[in-house]
């Protein structure tokens, strides 16, 4: 603390430079009152520069000079000085001839604890009390001394009375001492407010110092400061630091300004005198914008903050935004060279050129022009589908289009087909792009496209076109109930087109005759069901429409037999002879199969296969035989051998069996030149024939019909086709 106050006090500038410090004066012994015949020493003391000699004075004369030390007897006011410093406080020194004195000690400060003594000449005395401004002190009665806490300079005036312990003289009167004012020097002296620079320029800083001195014998008081303008406090209040800075004045911070220094033990507390401050101002230069974030790109829904600063310029500074073509955007009017606009969530529109302005009360100055760019991230693009006419053909040119309202240029336009890239277009001004594509028919299904400006891809929402396909050749089938058709079957004609937007129209011909049509509007196939007479053999075809252009299908021949209830026997050959034969072969074998039905009964329902032994020896009443003249073109008999071609079908749902039917082909015993034999050479002789189940009813009276079992064999069997097991081969 005493070396920061010397700097303080021998710094430059400074008021206090010119005034040395004071020199002190101490006493010894240390009461200021002593009796009149003792000897008293004073010192005068300078701790904080050179001795040298030491100068006194007594009731303000100079009257000796000599060492530091000094030994008198004499009363008055004394006080000393060295040449490095100026006088000290003066001290008053008594030397009393009464026979009662009271003592206080010396030096005293403001806020000290202190201790009065009351002493007698003779020392012997009682019955001391003490007074202050003429009122007893209870708290030192008959006590050689009493203690004062915390005096002041102006704590009033004490005196003691006291009587003298006598066995001689038990009527000595009581004696009272001379009043007495204790001598209380200040702690510390009034501060003083140092202001650097005394007239501070607009926008520079100001240092304030509050000075004040203590005493070398309390250089350990801790002192606090805290300083004042206008009434209100400065900085953060009371600091143990003497001195305040103030980064920057402004024209608004002119005023009156003190300090106060207060000791926090003694609680004492000293005021300055106040000093009027004057700021000068300095006009504002070198007028600049900066724009955050740098480079002034921006995307939408950003802040853009606009930093207007100004090189010099005091006082109060008011600052203003402006964007070329619209109003103002902001002012602001504060204590400092630079200030700050914020403009939430730019949008596109606000692309433009920036600038400032500040001033204080002088011209106003602009700053250059900064060009901020606001980009827009795309909008969820709309793909439009667009064709020649309403209905989108396989084959159609198509325009698909894709467009996004909202999005900074350029914009890249992708185009996609389930997730497969068909191509991309640059907008390199914004708005849509297009794509023409020529669909096929497997182009059917989700299309979609992205925009894409580099600030988040954006996709449309799936578009689905329905595109009509063409009807491709339908195919016509036959579904019969049996391999050869016959008068009175029911056959299914079904025509079908494997490609092809529904609906879907087909039409049956007969011989390009139109049987009728039938819709499919769901796509797929038709069928159309016929009951074949004998006029239905010869060519079917049929024909698919969808709108788009009919298609035919291939011709499809189908040949119609006789009903198979007439008992039809067909036969390929031509030759009259050659059935013959083969008619009273089958008559015989079937005979051979129907007796052996009839022996085995229900349990002999599976199917039957030939064995020649079982028929070796037909009943004598219906025997047969071929006789050799019936055959017109060989007189040796044909040597048949046969092969089979039906079998039975479903035994156990109808109340026919189909026994094995086998075909006659011609041997080596038969020339092939014979004229019987010219149509075996292309086709087998074939015989058909049908066979219908025993029923329970019939068994009563099969005694009777065993005689006619070979009769009318032709009558019982129906054409089935034979698939040949493994066996037969």
């Amino acid at each position: 603390m005493l070396l920061r106050l010397l700097l303080l006090i021998l710094a430059p500038g400074r008021e206090q430079a010119k005034v040395p410090p004071k020199a002190a004066l101490l006493l010894h012994p240390p009461w200021s009152t002593v009796f009149k015949g003792e000897m008293m020493t004073l010192t005068c003391e300078l701790h904080w520069a050179s001795q040298g000699d030491t100068f006194w004075y007594r009731d303000k004369e100079f009257f000796k000079t000599t060492s530091k030390n000094l030994t008198i007897k004499t009363s008055g006011y004394y006080q000393c000085k060295t040449q490095g410093s100026s006088l000290s406080d003066p001290v008053h020194v008594e030397f009393s001839s009464d026979w009662l004195i009271l003592q206080a000690p010396h030096p005293v400060f403001e806020g000290d604890n202190i201790v009065l003594r009351c002493q007698g000449k003779e020392k012997d005395i009682s019955k001391m009390i003490y007074y202050k401004d003429g009122k007893q002190l209870h708290d030192g009665d008959n006590l050689d001394s009493i203690k004062l806490n915390s005096v002041s300079r102006d704590d009033g005036k004490y005196h003691c009375t006291a009587s003298r312990n006598s066995f001689w003289n038990p009527f000595f009167r009581e004696k009272t001492s001379k009043p007495l004012r204790i001598q209380v020097q200040e702690l510390f002296l009034h501060p003083v407010l140092i202001a650097s620079p005394s007239q501070p320029m607009e926008g520079s800083p100001l240092t304030l110092t509050c000075e004040t001195q203590l005493p070398f014998q309390k250089s350990h008081v801790q002192l606090q400061f805290c300083f004042f303008r206008d009434d209100h406090t400065l900085g953060s209040g009371w600091s143990s630091s003497p001195e305040l800075q103030i980064p920057t004045m402004w024209r608004g911070d002119e005023g009156f300004y003190w300090c106060e220094a207060k000791a926090v033990t003694h609680n004492i507390t000293k005021r300055s005198l106040t000093s009027h401050i004057h700021v000068q101002r300095v006009p504002v230069s070198d007028v600049n914008l900066e724009i955050q974030p740098p480079g002034g790109q921006l995307i939408e829904g950003e802040n853009l903050v606009l930093i207007c600063s100004v090189a010099k310029g005091t006082g109060t500074v008011t600052f203003s935004w402006h964007k070329e073509g619209a109003k103002s955007l902001g002012r602001k009017t504060q204590h400092s060279l630079s200030a700050e606009l914020q403009v939430p969530a730019v949008k596109e529109q606000d692309t433009g050129r920036y600038y400032c302005a500040a001033d204080n009360n002088h011209v106003p100055i602009l700053s250059r022009r900064i060009i901020v760019t606001v980009r827009s991230p795309v909008s969820q693009p709309v793909l439009t589908l667009r064709a020649p006419k309403a209905q989108v053909v396989v084959g159609d040119m198509v325009e698909l289009h894709c467009e996004t309202l909202r999005g900074s240029p350029p914009i890249l336009y992708q185009f996609y087909h389930e997730d497969v890239t068909l191509g991309n277009i640059s907008a390199p001004s914004g708005g849509g792009a297009s794509f023409n594509l020529s669909l096929p028919a497997e182009h059917s299904g989700n299309y979609f496209c992205e925009a894409d400006n580099g600030l988040g891809a954006q996709r449309s929402h799936r578009v689905s076109p329905y595109i009509i396909v063409p009807v491709s050749h339908p195919v016509l089938t036959f579904r019969v109930p049996r391999t050869q058709a016959v008068v009175g079957d029911m056959v299914e004609l079904h025509c079908e087109a494997l490609r092809g937007s529904p609906p879907i129209l087909y039409q049956f011909y007969h011989e390009d005759i139109t049987l009728g049509n039938i819709s499919a509007p769901s796509g797929g196939g038709a069928s159309f069901h016929l009951s074949l007479t004998a006029e239905h053999s010869g060519n079917y075809s049929c024909e698919a429409d969808n709108g788009l252009g009919a298609q035919r299908s291939e011709t499809m021949t189908l040949n119609i037999t006789g009903n198979s209830r007439n008992r039809t026997v067909l036969m390929t050959t031509g030759v009259t002879g050659g059935l013959l034969v083969i008619l009273v072969f089958a008559a015989t074998w079937l005979y051979c199969i129907k007796t052996q039905k009839k022996s085995e009964g229900p349990s002999a329902m599976g199917t039957p296969s030939y064995n020649p032994t079982e028929c070796q020896e037909p009943s004598s009443s219906r025997r047969f035989s071929i006789d050799p003249q019936e055959l017109t073109h060989s007189e040796q008999p044909v040597q048949l051998q046969l092969q089979p071609v039906y079998s039975n079908v479903n035994p156990g749902e109808s109340n026919l069996i189909y026994s094995q039917i086998r075909s006659i082909q011609n041997t080596k015993g038969i020339s092939e030149n014979s004229p019987r034999m010219q149509k075996n050479n292309k086709e087998p002789a074939v015989i058909y024939s049908e066979l219908k189940k025993t029923h329970p009813e019939d068994l009563a009276g099969q005694a009777n019909r065993r005689g006619s079992d070979c009769e009318d064999v032709t009558g019982n069997y129906e054409n089935v086709p034979w698939a040949p097991a493994a066996s037969d081969h």
